[in-house]
């Protein structure tokens, strides 16, 4: 039988929308449908830190998508600060050690779990070759998961045609966030590396981002309701 409170869990809504305001209404509009928000760039220019606490404190979980790649000093302190918010995620670029240790550090002693972003959803091999990098981005994904595994990170930020790859390479230890999430009749926008969520939790996703396909549906509490149906079969 479907487990639909699992299934909620394992969603994470992006909340990619330019304002502070226009993210309460879209909460209040799925209600208990979501229990899992994630809060990127764009909204935390416009006040989305203080939105990060304030969905803590109603019993939300909060993926905080900073991508941060800094100065091992300058991470470890942007961590620890990011510590005391509430989120329960929060994102490193996966590029190096020294930036993966740095973060480590300032999230010891919290509650506060890091993934390590591997190559973005929106990079192909064409993307990668322009940065002089002449591995795929299947090959540089499980290298970068290996590296924030080693550094004791909780888990990773990878599409889901590397999501297979991964598990079976590094086992169940560490959780694996799968964005460019979609069903067939939505629109890719600017993603390049997609799947649906059946896929993605078939092959070991452990957490499904979704944004668009929900927060720009006509219905979006129906759309997200569709993404937990999916989790939720894909699981039973």
């Amino acid at each position: 039988m479907a487990d639909y409170a699992s299934a909620r869990e394992r969603l994470i809504v992006g909340l990619d929308v330019p304002e502070v305001d226009i993210a309460r209404a879209m909460v209040r509009t799925l209600g208990d449908a979501v229990v899992f928000y994630k809060i990127g760039l764009e909204l935390v220019m416009r006040g989305g830190l203080g939105l990060v606490q304030e969905l803590a404190g109603q019993g939300l979980k909060v993926f905080l998508d900073m991508k941060l790649l800094d100065i091992p000093n300058t991470v470890e302190k942007a961590v620890r600060n990011a510590a005391v918010s509430g989120a329960t995620f929060l994102t490193v670029h996966a590029t190096d050690r020294k930036t993966l240790t740095a973060a480590a550090q300032g999230a010891a002693g919290s509650k506060l779990k890091l993934l390590g972003v591997t190559v973005l959803t929106s990079i192909d091999a064409n993307d990668l070759a322009e940065q002089g990098i002449t591995r795929s981005p299947q090959d540089l994904v499980l290298d970068r998961a290996r590296l924030a595994h080693a550094c004791g990170l909780h888990g990773i930020v990878a599409s889901g045609h590397e999501a297979k790859r991964v598990r079976s390479t590094l086992g169940p230890g560490l959780a694996i966030v799968t964005p460019g999430i979609r069903f067939p009749d939505n629109a890719t926008g600017d993603q390049a590396r997609v799947t649906t969520p059946q896929s993605a939790i078939a092959d070991g996703a452990d957490y499904l981002v979704v944004a668009r396909p929900i927060i720009a549906d006509p219905s979006p509490r129906a759309a997200a309701l569709r993404f937990v149906e999916a989790i939720a079969s894909a699981t039973a």
